[in-house]
């Protein structure tokens, strides 16, 4: 039954304009070096950095944004960053975030037909969320092993999610990793780590 979806995610990768899928499969690694992705994922991928950019001016700066369009037709459904501390939830990550308040928005549990961008590569909890949503497509800038380094992270691709799970999704990236790690280096981001450290967290 994989190889099945394989095909079809080749199809459907072909129409968006990329030249290969780009999860892992059976015997296959999950990508981790090099730009991957189109254009027009870069684009949208330093438009939601520029987003998450905006929260380190605010007493809560966070590395993590999600935004999530349609994937034929491109409209932006709804974006949104991570609230953990924000919020004191430890599940307020930044994709999880927006798939809530997207299925809020469209009142269904289901996200078939949207594509989720995310500036650092989903963790176990968050890529299993875009799975049971349906998502047709995950689109990250930073990978896990960056994050690691500022952070504790549970070490496992998104696209390993992906293959052991019975739910189709592409998953593509990095795409504009240089400009998502900018978000992890920012100044005000380095005093939050700094301070989780030293607290321990």
């Amino acid at each position: 039954m994989e190889s099945i979806w394989n095909r079809r995610s080749f199809v459907r990768t072909a129409a968006m304009g990329i030249a290969a899928p780009l999860f892992a499969t059976e015997g296959q690694a999950a990508p981790t070096v090099g730009e991957l992705g189109s254009a027009l994922d870069a684009e949208r991928m330093r438009s939601l950095v520029a987003f998450t950019m905006e929260t380190m001016s605010t007493p809560h700066p966070v590395p993590y944004g999600a935004e999530i369009f349609k994937t034929e037709g491109g409209e932006s459904l709804m974006r949104a960053t991570n609230a953990v501390g924000a919020e004191n939830d430890p599940s307020a990550h930044g994709e999880v975030r927006t798939i809530r308040l997207a299925c809020k928005k469209l009142g269904t549990s289901s996200l078939k037909g949207y594509t989720l961008y995310t500036t650092c590569e989903p963790c176990a909890m968050c890529m299993a969320c875009c799975l049971w949503a349906r998502l047709d497509r995950v689109v990250y800038g930073a990978t896990i092993a960056d994050a690691a380094k500022y952070g504790h992270q549970i070490m496992i691709p998104s696209a390993e999610v992906q293959r052991r799970s019975d739910m189709a999704c592409i998953v593509t990236g990095p795409v504009e990793r240089k400009r998502s790690l900018e978000l992890f280096t920012n100044s005000a981001m380095q005093a939050v780590f700094a301070q989780w450290k030293a607290a321990g967290a």
